[in-house]
């Protein structure tokens, strides 16, 4: 039984908690191994629609065991308030590991995140304020707070005195803020400490045993491949490493452990947040997607910044992420539009890109060059074959796969759980 990555093939916001949902029935684990409480996930189950942002979305699905790993920075508070909305809606949440390597957010970086951010002022990189950046960048600087600590006071208190005696010089002279108390965090992280205690494990052993055993494992990421910060539109990027070999550090799996690659590409753009954007529409198309498309974040409610679908990343994407079958969502958005066009170059100062451009100036200054196809005026939301689908929606899709040179395997048309299109199975069982 394979091992799945499932990857964001953009900017992210492409529907990963859909295509996990997709396969929930089907795996035994699903784990989040990047990111934090940055990012959400929408999925809808019937008459219900569920927001999360912690969780995998692995833990809707009855049987299925959700992971946090630890590549993943955990707010405490968001985390118990999330497990709770859940529980009250019906939602049982008691299969759920937490890694004790994980690294907590205190509240001290969710401050130094706004603050910072506002100083930046033009310069800003558009993060949520949530404390993300400042958690990873001590995760680094070997000053991080890990959910172990949680439980030993000692241990706790030690570094959360070494941390606060460099970042209070930094609030209190160059900010303008009051200090943080030591004992004020003390609390806040001890808060929950018990009541997650039963949830915390060594996942990476756990998921190891579990890949031993046979069974099936999704890993899912947060964010996606532009924004990983290594491979992304950098420095607009997350603080984590969002592509396919994430999830190897992220979750503490071999990459000679990892079968398939699945990667979530909408049927147009969109992104949120600071950084270049070659097929961005600010015109009366750019709001056709994103009224269309509901595009506003799950996690910020800011609206997404919307345009046509570039093929140069999904390329990119492909590539840096292995992609073995490709999820494209969000088809039925497109519908009643005369002609959809497609990215399928760059023009920067006259040189035609192919490829993603390696230097950052030369990105910031692509111009997409557009092919343009047939749209259709059919209502596609309950086709469930792909043969049900217009003549020319079957063509748009054909044709994003050529361009990207990864093989279409699911075509998202509606937000409903059962508003897909499968043509080849994600477990590879076909």
């Amino acid at each position: 039984m394979p091992a799945i990555v499932l990857i964001g093939a953009q900017w992210g916001d492409e529907g990963k908690g859909k295509a996990t949902d997709l396969l929930g029935g089907s795996v035994d684990y699903v784990v989040k191994f990047n990111g934090g409480n940055n990012a959400g996930h929408t999925v809808v189950i019937g008459d219900q629609t569920y927001a999360l942002h912690l969780l995998p979305s692995g833990i809707l699905s009855p049987g299925c065991t959700p992971v946090i790993a630890n590549g993943v920075v955990v707010d405490l508070g968001v985390l118990v308030e999330e497990i709770d909305a859940l529980e009250e809606r019906g939602v049982d949440t008691g299969k759920l590991l937490l890694s004790a390597n994980a690294h907590v957010i205190p509240p001290y970086n969710r401050v130094l995140d706004r603050v910072t951010e506002r100083f930046l002022g033009s310069r800003k990189i558009g993060t949520t304020g949530r404390g993300i950046g400042p958690t990873y960048a001590d995760k680094m600087n070997r000053v991080g707070i890990r959910v172990q600590d949680l439980y030993d006071e000692s241990i706790l208190r030690q570094k959360i005195e070494a941390s606060l005696a460099t970042k209070n010089q930094l609030l209190v002279k160059i900010y303008n803020r009051r200090a943080v108390e030591v004992e004020e965090t003390m609390a806040e992280l001890l808060r929950h400490a018990e009541r997650l205690r039963p949830m915390v494990a060594d996942t990476a052993l756990v998921l190891n045993d579990a890949l031993d055993r046979g069974e099936t494992v999704l890993f899912e990421a947060g964010q996606a491949t532009l924004l990983d910060v290594d491979h992304g539109t950098y420095p607009f990027v997350t603080s984590s490493n969002a592509t396919a070999g994430g999830a190897c550090t992220g979750a503490g799996v071999a990459p000679t452990r990892v079968d398939r690659v699945v990667g979530i590409f909408k049927a147009y753009t969109t992104r949120v947040g600071e950084g270049p954007f070659p097929t961005e529409l600010e015109d009366e198309h750019g709001q056709f997607l994103r009224d269309a498309g509901h595009e506003y974040g799950t996690t910020t409610g800011r609206p997404r910044r919307c345009g046509w679908a570039d093929a140069v990343i999904g390329r990119f994407a492909r590539r840096i992420n292995g992609i073995t079958d490709l999820v494209v969502t969000k088809l039925d958005v497109l519908t009643g539009l005369d002609t959809i066009p497609v990215c399928v170059a760059y023009d920067v100062q006259g040189e035609r890109f192919d490829e993603m451009p390696v230097n950052q100036s030369d990105f910031h200054h692509a111009r997409p060059v557009y092919e343009e196809l047939p749209g259709w005026q059919e209502d596609i939301t309950g086709c469930r074959t792909f043969e049900e689908l217009p003549a020319n929606a079957q063509a748009y899709v054909r044709r994003l796969e050529e361009l990207t040179g990864a093989r279409v395997s699911v075509v998202g048309v509606g937000p409903g759980r059962d508003q897909s299109i499968v043509l080849h199975d994600l477990l590879g069982r076909d």
